[in-house]
This record gives C-alpha cells, structure tokens and sequence, in this order.
C-alpha cells in the first residue's frame, strides 16, 4: 500500500476567507461612490443671509434688516475676519437700498476676530465675550418702507472689498418665553391654562 499525502485545508479555508472579506468590502464601499449625503446641501442655522467671496478676507452671516415696531431700523450681521496672514481689516461703511447705515464707533477687525451689529437694545441685552476679539456695535437705518418678509439689497465695504447680499427684513426676536403678541391673546392664552 501507498502512503497518500494528506493536505490540510486550512490555508485554502484562509485565503477563501481574506478574498472574501476583500470583495466584501469592496462592494461596500462602491455602494456609496458617486452618492450625495444629506448633509451636503445643508445651510448655517441663521435667520439671516450670508455673504463671502474673493473681493475680501472678511465674510459675514445672519445680515437682517431689523424692524422695530416703532418703526426704527437696524441692521444686524456678523462679520468674520478670515484672513490667515494676519492681516486686520475695517468695516468702512453699510448701506441698505442706498441709504447709508449709521454705525457705531468701529476699530480693526483683528485676523480670525469678529465684528457683530445690531440694533442698541439687541446689543446692550446679548452676552459678551470676556475677550476683545469680538467687536459689538450699534446700528441704524432709515426705514424705507422696510416690509417684513421682503428684503433688501445690503453692501458692507471694507477696506479690502466689498460684500453685497439680498438681506430679509425681519422683527426683533422675542425674549425667551414671551409668545403673547397682544393682550387679547394673552389673555386667551390664560383662560385656556
């Protein structure tokens, strides 16, 4: 009798295995190729536009002319120094529909610092930073007819360009807990509790 040669399946059984986990795996990933997340369209949760480009370092989010209901205006923005030379830029001026912005005193906008606006009382009530690379100031515009839901065309020029954006014309945000608009639905508000 002759001896026969016994081979032991195990390095087949692995390397079916690693080709099995490699294929797998590559299929898995060619699923996803090409695809678009759902993230990629998403948008800055701002109620206001937002504006950047090559014209300047600086960019700025939530531009919303502000309506107060007296009838005063206001323009509120928050305008970002992204230059990474550490260059500083200045805001020289803001117009809305042409009429220019009354701007509070103003300084450099340090490189990576922040410049915020808004009306006085909007202002005087945010929290502030405890450190000076965040600028705040108060604005002004003549209401020209500024019709809540509409919007209007806004330029803020700095010293290197110009940013200009279709901004919405908004009310002032509501203090957190106070939905009453008008004593007769607060006081419905009131009986239903």
């Amino acid at each position: 009798m002759e001896d026969s040669h016994v081979l032991s399946l195990k390095p087949a059984t692995a390397v079916s295995a690693a080709t099995v986990t490699a294929l797998t795996a590559l299929l898995l990933a060619g699923c996803s190729a090409g695809q678009i997340t759902q993230t990629s369209d998403q948008v800055a949760a701002v109620d206001g536009a937002s504006a950047s480009g090559t014209a300047t370092d600086v960019s700025a989010q939530d531009v919303t002319v502000i309506v107060q209901e007296d009838g005063t205006a206001a323009l509120k923005f928050t305008a970002f120094n992204q230059n990474n030379s550490r260059t500083p830029h200045r805001l020289l001026n803001a117009t809305v529909s042409g009429a220019p912005v009354a701007l509070g005193a103003t300084s450099e906008i340090p490189a990576q610092c922040t410049l915020v606006a808004d009306s006085a009382d909007s202002i005087e009530s945010l929290p502030k930073a405890p450190n000076d690379c965040i600028q705040y100031v108060a604005t002004t515009v003549d209401n020209r007819s500024f019709a809540y839901g509409g919007t209007a065309p806004v330029a803020l020029t700095f010293d290197d360009g110009k940013l200009e954006v279709q901004a919405p014309v908004s009310a002032p945000m509501l203090p957190s807990g106070q939905s009453a608009r008008s004593d007769n639905q607060a006081e419905a508000v009131a009986e239903s509790h």
